[in-house]
């Protein structure tokens, strides 16, 4: 994995080539450049929540008073591996996220209850916790979570404002090389323009 974010950050300071094609008019050559492209180094972690559902409503978060339990029951219903952890009261603020590695090591490692034990006492906070803003560039949130070893990441501008993965991460790069090589094969066929 380090060695594939090495790639993609060492992809990211490439400079980019400008590819430019030359139509004969009969007096001479004018040379057209390719439309703008948006590049790994220009995909932010925006880019990446506006292909996710972001409404606040339909985050799978639970409270800081929450059971361990019925935390984990809702990560294995939904099939994911962490929660955030909201503040009480109606405002999205965020108290921490837990995670299945928290249950792993704060309650079956511990061997404490997970029925009474709440998520409050075994999250991580949000003073330790590390988060993203909706600007960050897409590799350095890669950059973050892999050098962390963090698999998820809350996005926070002021109020939390989604959660990145990272599979989402991955998922975006590979859906933007997927798109630079279709555009690179269009372009050698002819069909670019």
């Amino acid at each position: 994995m380090k060695a594939f974010v090495r790639g993609l950050l060492a992809r990211a300071n490439e400079v980019p080539k400008i590819h430019q094609r030359k139509v004969s008019a009969g007096f001479g050559c004018v040379t057209s450049p390719p439309p703008p492209e948006k590049g790994l180094e220009n995909l932010t972690v925006a880019d990446v929540l506006s292909t996710k559902d972001t409404d606040v409503d339909t985050w799978i978060s639970c409270r800081t008073s929450d059971t361990v339990s019925d935390a984990v029951k809702n990560m294995a219903k939904h099939n994911i591996g962490s929660l955030v952890v909201l503040k009480p009261g109606d405002q999205q603020y965020i108290a921490g996220i837990v995670t299945e590695r928290d249950y792993m090591k704060k309650i079956i490692g511990a061997g404490r209850s997970s029925k009474l034990t709440k998520v409050g006492e075994v999250m991580t906070d949000e003073s330790k916790l590390i988060t993203v803003s909706s600007g960050t560039n897409i590799i350095k949130a890669m950059q973050l979570m892999s050098e962390n070893h963090i698999r998820h990441v809350p996005v926070i501008d002021g109020k939390i404002v989604g959660l990145i993965s990272m599979v989402d991460v991955v998922r975006a790069i590979v859906d933007h090389q997927n798109g630079e090589l279709k555009r690179l094969n269009q372009f050698i066929k002819g069909d670019y323009y």
